[in-house]
């Protein structure tokens, strides 16, 4: 009898027969871990426990103890939701249904979109099946009896036919229903006990605007009740936040048909986006060169750059009068421009680093069914930044720029998981130039004492890069800031310096980004504060109002007295009760209200209400105040 040796997470070997499965392993080593086991680990992938071991190979049993382990219980709670879709509506086409970040949808060909009421239904359908215990049953099958299993579903024949004659092809039972999938699943469907499903909405098949539209459904799943509780309690917080209805509510933007995709700041949102602006600008004086460049371009400049041939169907095409061929596009980016800047100059070593920043207006032609909020927009603003340098400044530069991102994400209380992402498949430069760019950018990142994950294969194609996901006070994280060597760019656009050596070399350019587009930084930033921005940031930071009409003029003066120091103040005065003012200042979350009644005239003061805290106030002399708002802007507090 043959067999096959099989190591351990702790290094220990055992030798079982061919053939033996994840499951069976697990009972040799300990009732309590059969129990428990999920999904085997073997050689790097995961597959499910009744699958047979055929060859040597480091293993290891998945519990819910492991992150990897959760996915695989998503996946299995999608082929469940397709369970209970196929019992309920027997002619509904089946499309994907992968798990995602935080849970799973499936697609389903039917007459019409999904109500609360049928996903409540379904769910229920669903509850039953877990409650079933079906054990999930792999097979593989040749493409005759693929086809045949799934003859009365179109969406299954059309992935069926692009298999190629190589690839295997699996289908997994759970009782009544049969699905083409590649896998794994948890053993059986009593293991599914913590989901919900959310919400319903349209896709279309494969991702294609022009095939016909499914309907999604989205749901969750979690291995413990506390953790399914918090998420839910996590995402109900989310649409309290929503930026698309505080914003409105607070009146910092509005979007209108005439300009998809495009966003009209108010006065009010226009203020918060100058303070963000004015703040980088604060950070960047000394040693960053900010400039402006055009708009629009000839296509000859995105042929150098490699983005006509791979970016144009992104990028808002202009025609050429002269020509009469849209041969002329909006500017999706700055990269390029700033390489004409740099090569508009003739530069020595001692120039290096060079910084160049911009916050100019880019255009992306991004789908009409993708827009959404600030976040997925047309036109938007980035904190864009290259920096040209020798290779022997790239460690140094790197830390600097380390530290400025985490600085500045620490100012609006946001905090940040660092990833560094290595060299991929497909890249330009030989292995000695990544060599020199990874281990530079790895030494940078470890100098910073912060704690990073890699990401294997997951650079640009020019050179490694670190990302910066940020956490909002949710929990929610955000792809922000990003730091990334470029080596390919300095050759097509044949840049140089001339080095100590009075010779000439090529530079490295380092892309820079710290809030992103400000549009989505805005939409993070009022989801994370919940529209109660901290006073330095908040579009009105004071407003005053007096008890009556008989203080309205010493409440104007002290509404002048602010402004004059700096502070955006606002007088709330009119014929409406005080209650009514205070109210109305309450749902505009703005941060101080000064109430000013005869005796606060009588003394120089006002009877201070604070955000949040209610109907109290306090007195104090409007210089105290004064100082009082005056140093929290100039330190940027996150709370008074």
């Amino acid at each position: 009898m043959s067999v096959v040796k099989l190591t351990l997470p702790d290094g220990s070997v055992r030798e079982v027969p061919k053939g033996t499965t994840g499951q069976e392993i697990a009972r040799q080593i300990g009732p309590g871990l059969a129990r428990a086991a999920l999904a085997i680990r073997v050689d790097g992938q995961i597959r499910d426990l009744s699958r047979p071991i055929e060859e040597d190979a480091p293993i290891a049993i998945l519990t819910d103890r492991d992150e990897a382990a959760l996915e695989v219980l998503r996946h299995s709670a999608a082929h469940v939701l397709a369970t209970a879709v196929r019992q309920l509506y027997p002619q509904a086409g089946i499309g994907f249904g992968p798990p995602i970040e935080d849970g799973f949808y499936y697609d389903f060909d039917v007459p019409r979109p999904f109500t609360p009421e049928d996903l409540e239904q379904i769910e229920g359908v669903m509850r039953e099946v877990a409650a079933k215990d079906y054990p999930f049953l792999r097979a593989e099958v040749d493409r005759a009896e693929a086809n045949r299993r799934f003859a009365d579903d179109p969406l299954k024949l059309e992935r069926i036919s692009e298999l190629k004659d190589d690839e295997t092809i699996t289908v997994y039972e759970d009782g009544p229903f049969t699905d083409l999938c590649r896998g794994p699943h948890i053993p059986s469907t009593g293991r599914l006990k913590h989901f919900k499903l959310l919400s319903g909405a349209g896709a279309y098949w494969r991702g294609d605007e022009k095939r016909q539209m499914l309907q999604r459904i989205y749901g969750t799943a979690w291995f413990k009740k506390e953790d399914l509780e918090g998420h839910l309690h996590r995402l109900e917080e989310s649409r309290k936040r929503d930026h698309r209805r505080v914003g409105r509510e607070l009146d910092l933007f509005l979007f209108h048909p005439f300009s998809p995709g495009g966003v009209f700041w108010t006065d009010r949102g226009t203020t918060m986006i100058n303070t963000i602006n004015q703040y980088l600008q604060e950070l960047q004086r000394d040693d960053y060169r900010e400039v402006k460049t055009p708009l629009l371009y000839n296509k000859a400049l995105w042929e150098i750059s490699g983005h006509w041939g791979k970016y144009r169907e992104n990028m808002f095409l202009v025609l050429d009068n002269e020509t009469g061929e849209h041969d002329m596009s909006l500017k999706p980016m700055n990269c390029p421009s700033h390489y004409l800047m740099y090569n508009a100059k003739k530069h020595s070593y001692r120039d290096l680093p060079l910084r160049f920043t911009t916050y100019d207006v880019l255009h992306r032609n991004e789908i009409s069914g993708a827009l959404s909020g600030l976040t997925r927009v047309r036109q938007f603003q980035q904190d864009d930044c290259h920096i040209f340098l020798m290779q022997s400044q790239i460690a140094e530069e790197v830390q600097r720029l380390t530290d400025f991102i985490l600085a500045y994400y620490k100012t609006f209380g946001l905090t940040a998981t660092l990833k560094f992402a290595t060299r991929p498949e497909v890249r330009v430069g030989d292995d000695a130039l990544w060599d020199r760019a990874e281990g530079a950018l790895k030494a940078a990142l470890e100098a910073t004492g912060m704690p990073y994950q890699l990401k294997p294969g997951d650079g640009a194609f020019y050179g490694p890069k670190i990302d910066f996901d940020v956490a909002d006070s949710i929990g929610r994280t955000w792809q922000l800031g990003t730091i990334q060597l470029d080596y390919n760019n300095p050759e097509r656009f044949d840049m140089k310096y001339v080095g100590e050596d009075n010779t000439e070399h090529r530079p490295v350019v380092i892309h820079r980004a710290v809030s992103g587009s400000f549009e989505r930084f805005m939409a993070i930033l009022i989801e994370h504060f919940a529209g109660a921005f901290p006073l330095w940031l908040a579009p009105e930071q004071v407003r005053v109002l007096p008890i009556s009409d008989a203080q309205a003029d010493a409440a104007r003066l002290v509404t002048s007295r602010l402004r004059d120091a700096g502070i955006r103040a606002h007088l709330s005065a009119g014929h409406e009760t005080l209650n009514y003012r205070i109210r109305d200042g309450e749902v505009h979350k703005v941060p101080y209200m000064l109430v000013v009644g005869q005796r606060e005239i009588d003394t120089d003061s006002v009877a201070l209400r604070v955000r949040g805290a209610g109907n109290k106030q306090e007195v104090m002399s409007v210089s105290e105040f004064l100082a009082k708002a005056l140093h929290e802007i100039k330190t940027r507090a996150l709370v008074p």
